[in-house]
């Protein structure tokens, strides 16, 4: 059973990422901003995101969790079998928030996505000075807290190759 919890700034590639394995190894797949927020700008109860956190696990034996919600991050790594923390940096994130394809399950239209990048982007850029729970402090506690199988990405290449090795590892010869 794969448990995985793949976590890390925005535009560090943990949805590129979650898809491949949840593809790849036909498991469940669920991205946190699901839970996180009643609708665009409004974010739901934290009680609320945990007890649909925790419906999620209950209800599936092998996933993978994505998100940048230190909250929801530590709480599904209570039942994780390994964590993903992607760290590509700053400008890295920058760059791929900027080449993101429209995410329909999160936004009514393209546009709307657009009209939310500059935003976006500032917060990125805030990740290594920020403190709150979707801070760079926030993620290394958790990471340092996890006494599972545990890695840190730096890079889009090297989550890449990573991918690729452990899903060979796992019976998946072709690559992503």
């Amino acid at each position: 059973m794969s448990k995985i919890v793949i976590f890390g700034n925005s535009g560090s590639g943990k949805s590129t990422l979650a898809s491949r394995y949840g593809h790849c190894l036909g498991i469940a797949h669920l991205d946190l901003d699901t839970l996180a927020w009643e609708a665009s700008g409004v974010r739901k109860g934290l009680n609320e995101s945990v007890r649909e956190l925790r419906v999620f696990i209950d209800a599936h034996d092998s996933w993978v969790i994505e998100g940048c919600y230190g909250s929801l991050i530590a709480d599904a790594s209570k039942a994780a079998s390994e964590l993903v923390f992607l760290n590509p940096g700053v400008e890295a994130c920058k760059k791929n928030c900027l080449a993101r394809p429209w995410e329909p399950h999160k936004y009514e239209s393209i546009e709307e996505q657009d009209r939310n990048l500059k935003m976006l982007l500032k917060w990125v850029t805030e990740y290594e000075t920020r403190t709150d729970e979707c801070s760079l402090n926030a993620h290394r506690a958790i990471f340092a807290s996890f006494d599972g199988i545990k890695q840190e990405l730096k890079s889009n290449m090297e989550a890449q190759s990573k991918a690729t090795e452990i899903l060979r590892l796992k019976g998946f010869p072709a690559p992503l």
